[in-house]
């Protein structure tokens, strides 16, 4: 191969690996999906999931409402904490004081909604027996194990 060739070889195999390089940085790699998961579970019905009876539905229903409430709102209160936190956090200059002030808000609204589903989990627990009780401890704890924060989540991608 004389030096022409041998040259334009190497500019042919160069720009492969450049727009090889700027496709790969382009190009959004597909997640691998867990095995055995699909992509979205389906819903799940909880009431139907327990095999509630009508009584034991008609009941749970009047638990709900209150709880669910309350819950987006502690969670609205937790999510506006948390844009304050980044804020301060990212500020030119970082005010340590509004920082841990916002943390210990965070840390607040956290212990209230734990005592919330606590209270919840216990008022559900009574209504149901002991077969019940072992399905929704059983889904509970699996979904407890696969569960990630948004952070954890965003770093790992």
């Amino acid at each position: 191969m004389n030096r022409r060739h041998w040259t334009r070889y190497l500019l042919i195999v160069s720009l492969s690996l450049n727009l090889g390089i700027v496709g790969a940085l382009l190009w959004p790699p597909s997640k691998p999906q867990p095995a055995g998961n699909p992509a979205s579970p389906a819903p799940l019905n909880l009431q139907d999931h327990l095999e509630l009876n009508t009584e034991q539905r008609t009941r749970w229903q009047a638990l709900e409402p209150a709880f669910l409430q309350e819950l987006a709102a502690n969670w609205q209160a937790i999510r506006q904490h948390r844009e304050a936190l980044v804020r301060h956090i990212f500020a030119t200059t970082p005010d340590r004081a509004a920082i841990d002030a916002e943390q210990a808000a965070i840390a607040r609204l956290q212990g209230a909604q734990q005592q919330r589903v606590i209270t919840q989990l216990l008022a559900e627990r009574a209504l149901l027996d002991e077969r019940q009780r072992t399905r929704l401890m059983e889904l509970l704890l699996n979904r407890y194990a696969q569960e990630t924060t948004e952070e954890e989540q965003l770093h790992r991608d």
